[in-house]
């Protein structure tokens, strides 16, 4: 937060460098513009903190490589607000996915267009330099939760890309994104994580976080705004729906702790998922830069 603007909001800074503040703690919370926040997670690991940051954890391969290697060498561990897999209707889709009435999964599409927000986003997210991808910024929640909910890992990318469409007066600022991805089983992904909404609704349209499943048995449908999932086999004779399953707010964060204790659960994000997803995120912006 800004220490100009902190007696406006009667706030004052609790340690007077950074330093001071890795001093004092056993862990850190990143949540700075984005084109800083490797360099942030990279200062504190060299400190030997545990680091838990909002997405993009970085915006470089580089930075990463760097978390990674600290992270390891020093048995410290990163944990993301990848908060997708705390949803209820998310909770909901993976369960009937797992039940298996919808067979191996086969296609998965999904929307998230988001609103650009152009005069009200902070300025520097549409500074060069500082956003670090459209597909880095959001694909990442789709990296993360896809495999949790398939049961399946993302093989490769075979296709990305990105453009410039809404945000004409920062040029270089790629508001669109698509890609496609392949699963360990041949399966297919079809994403689309634009800034395309419409600016003062866009987070309550019903295709924010519109994810369509089909199996070879079935198909499963939710949304971020749904209430619940929405489900079909091919004996049904009309889509049934299935309420959404307890929502497990902070989840991300009681995860991070139990990676912190060496107590993970079951399909536990830890260290290693989040620096993955993070990994794919990044690889996947490159190759869109690429194309």
């Amino acid at each position: 937060f800004p220490a100009s603007l902190m007696p406006a909001h009667n706030m004052s800074p609790s340690h007077d460098s950074c330093g001071d503040l890795l001093a004092s703690c056993e862990a850190v919370a990143v949540g700075d513009a984005y084109g800083r926040r490797g360099q942030i997670a990279i200062q504190a690991l060299r400190a030997g903190k545990h680091v838990i940051a909002d997405k993009p954890l970085c915006t470089s391969l580089d930075e990463l490589n760097e978390i990674e290697s600290l992270a390891k060498a020093g048995n410290l561990r990163v944990g993301m607000m990848l908060d997708m897999r705390d949803h209820g209707n998310l909770i909901c889709l993976r369960q009937v996915v797992k039940s298996g009435r919808i067979g191996e999964v086969q296609t998965v599409s999904f929307s998230a267009q988001h609103p650009l927000l152009w005069g009200i986003r902070p300025a520097w997210y549409f500074e060069p330099g500082m956003h670090g991808g459209t597909l880095n910024d959001i694909a990442i929640h789709a990296l993360d939760f896809l495999p949790w909910v398939t049961g399946l890992t993302i093989e490769k990318a075979d296709a990305a890309r990105t453009w410039n469409a809404k945000a004409t007066l920062a040029p270089h600022f790629n508001d669109c994104g698509q890609f496609l991805l392949r699963l360990s089983n041949g399966g297919g992904v079809l994403g689309d994580v634009s800034y395309l909404a419409p600016d003062k609704c866009g987070y309550a349209i019903p295709n924010y976080w519109r994810i369509t499943i089909h199996g070879i048995g079935g198909f499963a449908e939710t949304s971020y705004k749904a209430t619940g999932v929405s489900v079909a086999d091919d004996n049904s004779q009309e889509p049934e729906q299935i309420p959404p399953a307890p929502a497990r707010p902070g989840g991300y964060l009681e995860d991070f702790l139990a990676d912190v204790a060496g107590t993970p659960r079951a399909a536990c994000r830890t260290t290693g998922s989040c620096l993955s997803a993070t990994r794919q995120a990044l690889e996947l912006e490159i190759q869109a830069q690429e194309s």
